[in-house]
């Protein structure tokens, strides 16, 4: 029998560039973190580190 939905839910960071787009995937947990969250990450199209943001 199934439980229900978890408290961790599979989300998308973006970074967007002149050079183009990149994505990662990881996890939250919508109990502790409900808003849209922000992470710097590298970036490989910008060889940098950059603001990646949360998208639907």
């Amino acid at each position: 029998m199934a439980k229900g939905k978890g408290v961790r839910i599979v989300v998308t960071l973006e970074c967007k560039t002149d050079q183009g787009v990149y994505r990662y995937h990881t996890t939250k947990n919508r109990r502790n973190t409900p808003n849209r969250i922000e992470l710097k990450k590298y970036c490989p199209l910008t060889q940098q580190h950059e603001i990646f943001k949360e998208i639907k």
